[in-house]
């Protein structure tokens, strides 16, 4: 087995190159496969001009069951180099992607959302003879349905989109203008170049700065590209040699943005579990110190087991809380208030200090 390396590319077959590499070695996968479009001739527009339409080798098949093989066949890969707590994100068009779903789920991945990419800008039905094709569908999995952890940065997706929760629903434009690379001769130097805008979301979803993101058909390196801009290692995976060359050229021009810009929003459900006995066992509060709800007017005493007690009332912080608000559930770290010279101070600052402490 060859050396591990990150942030290259490596030529060559897709299936190949996969089983080069060790198990459980990238945090994430993102996969753009051919989508078999089985074109049966030319896409012409209304004044007898040609489409240019996916029409290379690689998106050739025989059949529907020797997509299926070879989906299978580099899926399975996928899911060996996969850490333990990876995630996959696969796109695809109406051509293909019920057939990458079904794989999916048949080789033990688990699926997460999928997403629909609504196109800003799709490309009309020349012949009026079918809906506008807007859209593309990724499918999120995860490794596994026994999976209990992977990385998904809810915070800073909502931050992201004015602190509204994330959809999945995302709208954005094709690949156009000044992103869309060009040839020599000005044609597209790629037929399907993903925006590197619609990357950008999907590395700040599910990974980390210094994770590592496996791209099987890397194209002409739109995934390698907004990884480096935001601090993640990529592999590319690619066969045709211009396509390679291209992307080389492409991810070496980017301008990473600089660490400190790179912190990902923390997550309430990501911080580390403080119980209330853990302020009693630390000292922060004694056996016997008096707590007091919001308005002050009710008091309960802190005993040396991390329960609270008033009158014939005990339980816990937040069982006291709900009892003194006859309410059938209470936060009680908002809830409960001990004493300062400048007031009434939220619990809650205390269990901050100690979850510094463990951190």
């Amino acid at each position: 087995m060859s050396e591990f390396k990150t942030d290259v590319i490596h030529r060559g077959d897709c299936i190949e190159v996969l089983r080069s590499l060790p198990d459980a070695c990238v945090d994430m996968v993102f996969a753009d496969p051919p989508y078999n479009l089985q074109l049966g001739g030319d896409l012409l527009r209304p004044d007898n001009s040609k489409v240019d339409a996916v029409d290379d080798d690689w998106d050739k098949f025989d059949s529907f069951a020797a997509y299926d093989a070879f989906t299978r066949e580099w899926m399975t890969e996928c899911r060996r180099v996969l850490k333990p707590e990876g995630s996959i994100w696969v796109i695809g068009s109406y051509h293909n992607v019920f057939r990458l779903g079904s794989a999916i789920q048949d080789l033990g991945f688990w699926v997460l959302n999928d997403i629909i990419w609504r196109k800003s800008n799709p490309m009309p039905n020349f012949k009026g003879t079918r809906f506008t094709n807007a859209h593309e569908t990724l499918i999120w999995a995860a490794r596994s349905r026994d999976q209990k952890r992977y990385t998904f940065n809810y915070d800073a997706l909502k931050a992201f989109n004015e602190d509204v929760q994330m959809r999945s629903d995302w709208t954005l434009a094709l690949c156009t203008g000044e992103e869309r690379i060009k040839d020599a001769d000005g044609k597209k130097a790629h037929p399907t170049q993903k925006p590197e805008g619609l990357l950008h979301r999907v590395l700040m979803a599910a990974t980390r700065p210094g994770d590592v993101v496996l791209d099987p058909f890397f194209g002409t390196g739109t995934t390698g590209a907004a990884a480096r801009r935001l601090g993640r290692h990529w592999i590319g995976i690619e066969r045709d040699e211009t396509y390679a060359r291209v992307a080389e050229k492409r991810i070496k021009a980017v301008i990473p943005a600089a660490p400190e810009d790179l912190v990902v929003m923390g997550s309430k459900r990501a911080e580390v579990k403080v119980p209330f006995g853990a302020l009693v066992e630390a000292g922060l509060l004694s056996p016997g110190d008096k707590l007091y709800c919001p308005r002050g007017d009710r008091e309960a005493r802190v005993r040396a087991d991390g329960s609270l007690v008033a009158g014939e009332l005990s339980g816990s912080i937040h069982k006291l809380g709900a009892l003194f608000e006859n309410a059938p559930a209470c936060n009680g770290w908002t809830y409960w208030r001990f004493k300062t010279d400048q007031g009434l101070r939220s619990i809650d600052a205390l269990r901050a200090e100690v979850r510094a402490g463990m951190q």
